[in-house]
């Protein structure tokens, strides 16, 4: 629990830092400390401090992180070529995507992996099935999906991956 707590105050204090840009004003930095201090110290007296409320303690988290940065990028030209056509070939969408992730980190991990992914949007999530409104018929494919479920349940520890690592890309 308490290395929960030191890897929260690292990463609200990076990302606070990161966001603020203000590195040369005390009065700040102070404000900025202690908001991250009270921040730490709530999640703490709140007794839900754990794995899931922190899950970036080990390296899986920021492998997947560095996955869906690429899957994004993918997407994301894959959407301005479809845009910018001059046959605008947009083909929308809806499918169901298989749910079968554990922990609610594990659903939410997947659901929010699809939604940050350019030109997909979870719009429902059901007791074993995400509802998916796809830009593109191309963007569907039950296999992808597949893969990044299995990736998210790894990189958050979610048992429903009886693998070991996730499978290295087929493309």
């Amino acid at each position: 629990m308490k290395r929960s707590a030191l890897v929260l105050l690292v990463l609200l204090a990076g990302y606070w830092l990161a966001l603020s840009g203000y590195l040369d004003n005390p009065v700040l930095l102070s404000v900025g400390a202690i908001s991250v201090v009270l921040v730490v110290a709530m999640v703490w007296r709140m007794g839900i401090i754990d794995t899931e409320t922190v899950p970036y303690i080990h390296g899986k988290s920021l492998g997947y992180f560095a996955w869906m940065f690429v899957q994004i990028t993918k997407s994301n030209i894959d959407v301005v070529k479809a845009v910018l056509s001059p046959d605008m070939e947009i083909s929308p969408k809806l499918t169901k995507v298989p749910l079968p992730h554990s922990t609610d980190l594990g659903r939410v991990t997947f659901a929010n992996s699809i939604t940050l992914t350019p030109g997909t949007v979870s719009v429902e999530m059901q007791d074993d099935v995400i509802l998916v409104h796809a830009l593109l018929a191309s963007m569907t494919d039950q296999k992808a999906f597949a893969d990044m479920g299995e990736r998210a349940a790894w990189a958050v520890s979610d048992p429903m991956s009886g693998k070991a690592a996730p499978q290295k890309d087929s493309k």
